[in-house]
């Protein structure tokens, strides 16, 4: 759970600045991902040590197609497209828009997190942030969550704002279309299990049962393999490729020798457990 906002005063990444409006209400705020990049990630090098670059691959000619050949097409069976161009789909852009229009307020136990899809935090924008405080406060209480729409890159978004901590977080919502359900997967209706079973299966989950989630648990175990490997044969100078100098304006920015070693010692830092050194 967040810390309780205290004062925030604004800091640098915020990639969208709008309002959350309703009624007579408008409560500027900036939008920040509340998600990081992947922090392992491995690049698709050839064995010359140069990154390699995507493309679109025609079978039929056998050739690489530029981008000004390439037309997006609908499949309304198979083989059969019907092609929109970039002007076409333009125009079917919402208007663009600066507000967080908030429709309605819902119980938050209500929204189902099989809905949820990517999570954002809203801070106040600039110094004065009693209104942002007082409605997170309201609604933090109340164990409300606010359903909004807004747009973003040029698709408008209906997103879940629920508010933790003084702090309010938007939960972009996926589709009702996006969704499967158990009759989609031709899963079998739920049975009443024998009551022999059902005690068994009780007392292993009491067993099992914690206060809280083992924060050792959100540990990507398997990328920091990957860091620890890559920092041993950094060391020990093997299997260490560079870039031929002829790539260096190549797609795939340049990366000096320093610069890869602070990285991976910024990243091995994120990746430390809680209270560990």
């Amino acid at each position: 759970m967040p810390e309780k906002n205290k004062g925030y005063r604004g800091s640098p990444g915020a990639f969208w600045s709008g309002a959350i409006t309703f009624g007579l209400v408008t409560i500027p705020v900036d939008l920040y991902s509340a998600h990081r990049p992947k922090a392992v990630a491995l690049r698709m090098v050839d064995r010359d040590g140069t990154a390699l670059r995507r493309q679109y691959f025609c079978p039929r000619d056998h050739k690489a197609i530029a981008g000004d050949e390439i037309v997006r097409g609908y499949e309304i069976e198979k083989g059969k497209y019907i092609v929109i161009d970039d002007r076409e789909l333009e125009g079917l852009e919402p208007k663009k828009s600066r507000e967080i229009d908030l429709r309605s307020f819902v119980d938050l136990a209500e929204l189902d997190p099989v809905y949820f899809q990517r999570a954002y935090f809203l801070l106040p924008a600039g110094a004065v942030d009693k209104a942002y405080r007082l409605l997170a406060e309201i609604m933090e209480r109340s164990g409300r969550a606010g359903i909004a729409t807004f747009v973003l890159r040029a698709r408008e978004h209906v997103v879940a704002i629920i508010a933790e901590g003084g702090i309010l977080r938007a939960e972009t919502l996926l589709f009702a279309d996006e969704i499967r359900s158990p009759e989609d997967l031709g899963l079998p209706p739920p049975a009443k299990a024998p009551a022999a079973k059902a005690k068994e299966l009780r007392r292993e989950i009491k067993k099992l049962h914690r206060q809280q989630l083992d924060p050792d648990l959100l540990h990507d175990r398997h990328a920091q393999r990957i860091l620890d490997l890559a920092e041993q044969k950094l060391k020990a100078g093997e299997d260490v490729m560079e870039k031929p100098e002829e790539a260096e304006g190549a797609e795939g920015a340049e990366v000096t020798e320093g610069a890869e070693i602070i990285d991976l010692i910024i990243i091995k830092e994120r990746f430390k457990g809680p209270g560990k050194s």
